[in-house]
């Protein structure tokens, strides 16, 4: 019998390699799609469509309406409408708006609890090396300290596989794995088409020219110029 990962879904780039990656290891994949009141809510889209193509089942969480007290008052552009997604470069000071305050730490305790309801003994999230000049929980101390919290409170282990390689070489593997790179979403403005301009689509777009990988994603016309 194979062993049984949840894996933190969330439609995106990243999260859909490490889906097809699991899976390819000879994992039963579990994916888990949390919407905790994002504002690019079209990635839940992407991620039912990734997950029919695999004939996978997806769960879905909905905590939005509970979590809408808990980040009102955040200073963040991607929960909530105080603050406006930012533009440019992910290294850009201004990216740290897009922090969703101790996000994955919530999303890693419910995934912790699926996996002992769904008799899963791994938990899996696709936090890379380029998110952790930005995101305090994508770090490698991060990673370590709640994969032996996840551990006690549930004897469930903590994956974050790609955690010390860039976004460029998620897509590489993506490409060897025939993750159908079109269906994901990235934007964090959350319209139909990528935006192209903000840091997690630069991001994006520097990935595939980078691995020399062609990029199917639909831009927003506007953004259509070399990077």
């Amino acid at each position: 019998m194979s062993e049984r990962a949840v894996v933190l879904f969330s439609g995106g780039l990243d999260s859909t390699t490490l889906l097809y990656s699991l899976r390819a290891e000879g994992f039963e994949v579990l994916p888990l799609v949390v919407n905790y009141g994002q504002k690019h809510v079209q990635e839940m889209r992407s991620a039912s469509r990734i997950a029919e193509a695999l004939s996978v089942p997806l769960t879905r969480a909905l905590l939005n309406a509970a979590l809408q007290p808990i980040f009102a008052g955040a200073e963040s552009s991607q929960v909530g409408s105080r603050v406006e997604v930012p533009k440019g470069h992910y290294e850009s000071e201004s990216m740290k708006l897009t922090i969703v305050p101790n996000r994955n730490m919530l999303l890693i305790a419910v995934a912790g609890a699926f996996a002992v309801s769904r008799k899963a003994n791994v938990v899996a999230y696709a936090a890379h090396a380029g998110d952790h000049a930005i995101y305090p929980d994508c770090r490698q101390e991060f990673v370590e300290s709640c994969a032996r919290t996840l551990h006690i409170a549930t004897d469930v282990e903590l994956l974050a596989p790609f955690a010390g390689i860039s976004k460029t070489e998620i897509v590489r593997r993506g490409a060897k794995l025939q993750v159908p790179f079109e269906f994901t979403y990235s934007c964090y403005e959350g319209g139909l088409a990528h935006c192209g301009l903000c840091g997690t689509c630069f991001e994006r777009r520097e990935a595939f020219r980078d691995a020399g990988v062609p990029d199917p994603t639909e831009y927003a016309p506007i953004a259509l110029k070399e990077i």
